[in-house]
C-alpha cells in the first residue's frame, strides 16, 4: 500500500540531518552521535573563519571553545580572548600566554587612540587607517557619553542613557581629527609613529569648540574622574604570545560593554597591523549587543576578519538579546561554524527559528546533557558529543566541585561560573 507524505511530516521521521563531517585535515571537534564517527575540520577552509556558539549556562559551551583554542594551537595559530569571567585564566597560563585583567585600578592599559601599523600589502593609504581608527574612537566615545544605564535615586536601573545628539555627533568627528592633528599625526603614514594622543587631548580640543560642554561634562569622569585610570594612559600591554586573554570580570557592570569595545578596539588595530593565522574569541557576546555602537563595531569586524587571516568565534548564553539585534543576526550570517549546544525551552524556539532546525532537533537541544549539541559546518550538520583528554580537561575545566579538587582552596581561581 502506498500513500502520499508531505515533506514537513516525513522530516520528523528522520530528526537529524546527519553528515560525515571527517575530512583529512583541522581538528577534532568531537564524536558524531549519529554514525560514532570522528567530527574532523578546519574551520580555515570555509569561506570564512567565524564560529557562534550558543548555549545555555552550564551546558560546556565554553568549555567547548577551550578545547578548540587548544587544538587549533598545535597548528600553529594565535588566540586572543575577551574573557568576562576569567575562565580562561588558567588555560593561558598553562600554554605560556598573557593574562591581562583590565580593572579601574589595574595597572595594565590601553588607548583606544593607538593606530595600527600600516602593512605595505595590505594596499590601505594612511587616509584609510586615520578614517577607520576615528571611526572606532568615534564609536567608544558614543558608549561613554550615553553610559550604559541611568539609575534612580534608589540605584535601580531605569533604561539606557541619552547617546549623541546630531550635533554632537557631528562635533565630535571633527574633534577626533583635531586631536591626532595635536600630535602631528595626519595622513601621512610616516607620521603614525608618532605617540598616539589620549582622551585628555580630545578634552583640551573639545574645550575650545562651542556646543560641546553636555558632552564635556558627560566624559569628564573618563577623562579626569574615577574611570580616567583605564581610559586615559598609554597602552602597555603586550600581545606577544600565542595567547592573549583579556578579563574584564573586575570591571564594574555598567563598564563592561565600555570595556569590551575598547579591549576590540585594541585587538582589531593588532590584527591590521600583522597577517598571522588567529582566533578571536568574544565571550559573552550579548553583552556587545545591548548598544548599537559596540553591536555595529562587531558586525564590521566579523565581516572584515577574513581579510585578515582571523576566525571571531561568538559564544552567548542569552540567545534573545542577541539574535533579537539586527547586528547579531549578521554576525550568525557571516559565521561559516555554528556550535549549539543545550538549549532552555524558552529560547530554543527563536534558535530553532534562526537555525532552520526540526522538531527532532530542538528535542534534543532541550533534552542535551553537559557538551552535547549539533554542530554545523557551512551546509552540514550533525549532533555532537565534546570529548577532551585527561590532560586538556584539567588544563579547560570550569566545574567548581573539580576546581577545588585540583587546586584546593587557595589554588582555585576567585570566581567560576560553571561549566559553561
Amino acid at each position: 500500500v502506498h500513500s502520499k507524505i508531505n515533506s514537513s511530516p516525513l522530516s520528523s521521521i528522520f530528526p537529524f540531518v546527519s553528515f560525515d563531517l571527517t575530512s583529512d585535515k583541522g581538528i577534532l571537534y568531537g564524536i558524531n552521535r549519529h554514525n560514532s564517527s570522528l567530527v574532523l575540520f578546519d574551520r580555515f577552509s570555509l569561506e570564512n573563519y567565524n564560529s557562534v556558539t550558543f548555549a545555555k549556562s552550564g551546558s560546556g559551551k565554553s568549555y567547548a571553545v577551550k578545547l578548540e583554542i587548544l587544538r587549533t594551537l598545535m597548528l600553529g595559530a594565535e588566540a586572543i580572548v575577551i574573557d568576562p569571567e576569567s575562565e580562561y585564566k588558567v588555560m593561558a597560563e598553562a600554554v605560556g600566554g598573557t593574562f591581562v585583567s583590565l580593572s579601574l585600578n589595574s595597572a595594565q592599559k590601553i588607548n583606544p587612540f593607538d593606530l595600527p601599523r600600516l602593512r605595505e600589502e595590505s594596499g590601505e593609504t594612511g587616509e584609510q587607517i586615520i578614517r577607520a581608527s576615528v571611526t572606532s574612537v568615534h564609536g567608544l566615545i558614543a558608549l561613554m557619553a550615553g553610559s550604559p544605564t541611568v539609575r534612580n535615586e534608589q540605584g535601580q536601573v531605569t533604561g539606557a542613557a541619552t547617546g549623541l545628539s546630531s550635533e554632537e555627533d557631528n562635533l565630535l568627528d571633527k574633534a577626533l581629527y583635531e586631536t591626532y592633528a595635536l600630535r602631528d599625526i595626519t595622513t601621512d603614514p610616516a607620521t603614525h609613529n608618532n605617540p598616539p594622543p589620549t582622551l585628555g587631548d580630545l578634552m583640551t580640543v573639545l574645550q575650545n569648540m562651542s556646543g560641546t560642554e553636555s558632552l564635556r561634562n558627560r566624559l569628564l569622569k573618563y577623562s579626569e574622574g574615577s574611570f580616567s585610570g583605564l581610559f586615559n594612559s598609554p597602552t602597555n600591554i603586550d600581545m606577544g604570545n600565542k595567547v592573549t586573554v583579556f578579563s574584564i570580570r573586575d570591571m564594574e557592570d555598567e563598564l563592561r560593554p565600555i570595556a569590551m569595545y575598547l579591549v576590540l578596539n585594541y585587538i582589531w588595530s593588532r590584527v591590521k597591523s600583522e597577517l598571522k593565522q588567529r582566533l578571536l574569541v568574544i565571550d559573552e557576546g550579548w553583552l556587545m549587543m545591548r548598544f548599537e555602537d559596540s553591536a555595529k563595531f562587531l558586525n564590521a569586524i566579523v565581516k572584515r576578519a577574513r581579510k585578515y587571516y582571523l576566525g571571531v568565534t561568538v559564544i552567548s548564553q542569552d540567545v534573545e538579546d542577541f539574535l533579537g539585534s539586527n547586528y547579531g543576526r549578521s554576525v550568525v550570517n557571516n559565521s561559516s561554524t555554528q556550535l549549539l549546544l543545550g538549549q532552555s525551552t524558552a529560547a530554543v524556539d527563536k534558535v530553532a527559528e534562526t537555525f532552520k532546525l526540526t522538531d527532532g532537533e530542538k528535542f534534543f537541544l532541550t533534552e542535551a546533557e553537559v557538551g552535547q549539541g549539533l554542530f554545523f559546518a557551512g551546509n552540514n550538520r550533525a549532533a555532537i558529543q565534546i570529548v577532551s583528554s585527561y590532560t586538556e580537561d584539567q588544563i579547560i575545566t570550569t566545574d567548581p566541585k573539580q576546581l577545588l579538587e585540583l587546586y584546593g582552596v587557595t589554588g582555585a581561581p576567585e570566581k567560576t561560573t560553571g561549566n559553561g
